[in-house]
């Protein structure tokens, strides 16, 4: 499960983000959140029936960044590794 930042909205955006990852067996991990810029590290699944299915580390990030802009828009400034 993916660490808390005491950011409820923040927090909301990362629990559905590892709900979609963790659908294809990836994870979430190394949280941080600094004021407008948060680092999350992404480890892929693997789904050998479907490997495009697996989300990349760029389509995480697409994904943080279009789910933060609506629920936390102070949050500009996304890596995700």
């Amino acid at each position: 499960m993916v660490q808390i930042t005491k950011n409820a909205q923040v927090d909301f955006v990362l629990e559905q983000i590892e709900k979609l990852v963790a659908s294809e067996g990836g994870t979430l991990d190394s949280v941080s959140l600094d004021g407008n810029s948060l680092k999350v590290k992404y480890t892929p699944g693997v789904n050998e029936e479907c490997p495009e299915c697996v989300p990349t580390h760029d389509m995480v990030a697409q994904f943080l960044t279009a789910s933060l802009g609506i629920h936390a828009p102070h949050v500009d400034n996304i890596k995700v590794s």
